[in-house]
């Protein structure tokens, strides 16, 4: 009995073998006749059933060509003006006169935090703007709407934007400035305002709006010192020295500013001497 058992176990196992050698050589056979029958259309590269191999992406950017630019230089060029936007706000416009003298104002009203820094740049920005509106609309005429048109190279855009910040910045510009940086450079005196680089007239300009700033600031800071120093007697004369005269004078600062108007007048003035 045990060797029927052996037996019918061998027979069973051989079976098994003989199935697995035989379902081996028909997926081969099945393999090897679909690469036969398949292979003249992988190897005739002319067949128009065969796909073609993926070609490398190109892109051609001429910034400098005198064609209508496309779509992607067009936004290429707006995001680099985005980056230096603050940079060009701050040089070549009278943003920096402006939050100079906003600033100074709230430190003679002895307010340290009010209005915020915020709020001060907001207005700064905006009354820019409204300054430097003409100028924007010269540049947008005479250079970008030329190039986004195509009759202007990138190169000869940038060139047709500077006569009008130059129209600008000229009459604002200090000529003891420009001759300081113009030594400094050891350049040679320019001839006119024409002539002098843009390296130069830039920084001449800062310095010339940084000035004016003060000036302005100086100006506005007389009235206030005068109350701090008649409220500082007062209470002197009053005995009163441990309180501190900028506590009784900040009332009287904010209601002389707010009788005379004096936002009204400070932003009159500023836009006034451009």
């Amino acid at each position: 009995m045990q060797r029927n058992v052996c037996s019918t176990s061998r027979r069973t196992a051989a079976n098994r073998v003989k199935a697995l050698w035989l379902s081996a050589a028909v997926f081969l056979f099945v393999v090897i006749g679909s690469f036969v029958f398949a292979w003249p259309a992988f190897a005739d590269p002319t067949d128009p059933a065969t796909p073609e191999a993926p070609s490398a992406p190109s892109v051609t950017i001429d910034v400098g060509g005198s064609t209508k630019p496309s779509t992607s230089v067009v936004a290429l060029v707006g995001l680099t003006v985005l980056a230096v936007a603050p940079s060009l706000i701050l040089m070549v416009t009278s943003f920096t006169k402006i939050f100079v003298v906003l600033a100074l104002t709230r430190n003679a009203l002895a307010l340290t935090g009010v209005p915020p820094n915020q709020v001060l740049a907001a207005l700064a920005l905006f009354l820019t703007i409204f300054i430097m509106q003409p100028t924007i609309s010269d540049i947008n005429d005479q250079a970008l709407q030329p190039y986004l048109a195509g009759s202007l190279s990138f190169t000869q855009a940038l060139q047709a934007a500077e006569p009008p910040l130059r129209a600008f910045m000229g009459p604002l510009t200090r000529q003891e400035d420009i001759a300081l940086l113009t030594r400094a450079a050891g350049l040679s005196n320019p001839a006119n305002l024409d002539s002098v680089p843009m390296q130069t007239l830039i920084p001449a300009f800062m310095l010339s709006e940084l000035r004016a700033a003060f000036i302005i600031g100086f100006v506005i800071f007389i009235p206030f010192l005068v109350i701090d120093l008649v409220v500082a007697a007062i209470l002197m004369s009053m005995g009163m020295m441990m309180l501190p005269p900028v506590m009784i004078s900040l009332p009287f600062k904010i209601l002389l500013f707010v009788l005379v108007d004096g936002w009204g007048l400070i932003v009159t003035q500023l836009v006034g001497s451009y």
